[in-house]
């Protein structure tokens, strides 16, 4: 398998993953009032409206080319005007949801076509089946790395939409700091010897991932 397809088969599942996210924040938004992103040309499948160069390409090769033992990529964050949202509090918690909840279901249909495969047409070439796998584990660990609750990750949007307004507050005022508390957790950490990625996202993924395997006769 020459180096071109080895690319395509990591950088088609994260582009599809990434684009599909982004754009179901969007939808949902629109769907509870809020119009912005629509108006902004992001409510769409065209992934060059969410590709971010850096985080949907450059980074993911860069992690499977240094061999780090993890796989992620981010994308332009969809506009939301929670203001223009009908009951803000409540529909920010859909919309921030939806986001991994994209993620999960294409996990879900990337496995059962992987399952599919494995029963029924073992003879498929192997750079589909190992697109499939490679569309598995990136979406669980895009869902898994954004319902954790550091501002801006969506999960702290949907904590903030279910605390009490006195605790949400001071919770979300830790967004001015959430791009430096993200790469004090993943990058800063790991490089003084403190890696949590395996733990906080590695080992929730892999439970997943283990039965996945099993039922489609790979080895991990």
């Amino acid at each position: 398998m020459n180096q071109a397809v080895q690319i395509a088969i990591l950088v088609i599942p994260i582009v599809i993953a990434i684009t599909l996210h982004e754009a179901a924040h969007g939808y949902v938004a629109r769907a509870f009032g809020d119009p912005t992103a629509e108006n902004m040309g992001r409510i769409t499948l065209n992934p060059l409206a969410h590709i971010d160069l850096l985080g949907t390409v450059i980074l993911p090769v860069l992690l499977v080319l240094s061999h780090a033992g993890f796989l992620f990529g981010y994308a332009k964050p969809v506009p939301v005007d929670p203001s223009k949202l009908r009951n803000p509090r409540r529909d920010m918690v859909w919309v921030a949801a939806a986001g991994p909840a994209m993620n999960l279901l294409l996990a879900l249909i990337s496995a059962v076509l992987l399952l599919w495969i494995s029963r029924f047409a073992p003879d498929v070439n192997i750079a589909v089946a190992k697109a499939l796998w490679i569309s598995v584990h990136i979406n669980l660990v895009l869902a898994v790395l954004n319902l954790i609750p550091i501002p801006p990750l969506d999960g702290s949007k949907v904590v903030a939409g279910l605390l009490p307004l006195k605790l949400a507050a001071p919770y979300m005022a830790l967004n001015r700091f959430g791009m430096l508390i993200v790469f004090a957790v993943f990058i800063l950490l790991p490089l003084a010897g403190v890696n949590v990625f395996p733990w906080l996202i590695g080992r929730p993924v892999q439970a997943i991932e283990q039965p996945i395997q099993s039922m489609v006769g790979m080895t991990a």
